[in-house]
């Protein structure tokens, strides 16, 4: 299952997230917050690929499953 994780950058995941239908909230030093009704997703401000755990975590945060998230890559 983890070898079907996609390695992505933060700048990815929030383009991701922004046509899922998150809104960006507030950011807190590195960290950027997105929500969209009761789901709320952290994702880590960095210029590298983020950690599959990181990632699965995102992805388990929007309520979607990986499958569903990958569509919209």
């Amino acid at each position: 299952m983890s070898s079907n994780i996609p390695i992505l950058t933060s700048k990815e995941i929030e383009k991701i997230l922004l046509r899922i239908g998150f809104i960006f909230y507030r950011q807190t030093g590195s960290h950027r917050i997105f929500v969209m009704d009761e789901y709320q997703v952290v994702v880590p401000h960095h210029n590298r690929d983020l950690k599959k755990g990181t990632i699965m975590q995102i992805i388990k945060g929007t309520g979607l499953s990986l499958d569903e998230f990958k569509a919209y890559l």
